[in-house]
């Protein structure tokens, strides 16, 4: 089960160390799941649950390959 604190820390440290400004992070659900030692489903879950929350942001890339970006709010 995926603790969901420990994704948020996670990506929270991702994106903060980003070098984009402003600083946001393209997300593998498959790389963070296995770094987890979770299934990639759960990960896309409580992505979209701390998105819910307000705890970070998805948007859209503007150009090719339009990958979904998370940003702190």
């Amino acid at each position: 089960m995926l603790d969901k604190e420990r994704l948020f820390e996670r990506v929270h440290s991702m994106i903060i160390s980003s070098t984009k400004d402003p600083k946001y992070i393209s997300l593998s659900s498959v790389k963070v799941a296995d770094l987890l030692g979770v299934h990639p489903n759960e990960v896309e879950e409580g992505l979209q649950d701390l998105v819910n929350e307000g705890r970070l942001q998805k948007s859209k890339m503007t150009e090719p390959p339009n990958f979904d970006i998370y940003l702190l709010p």
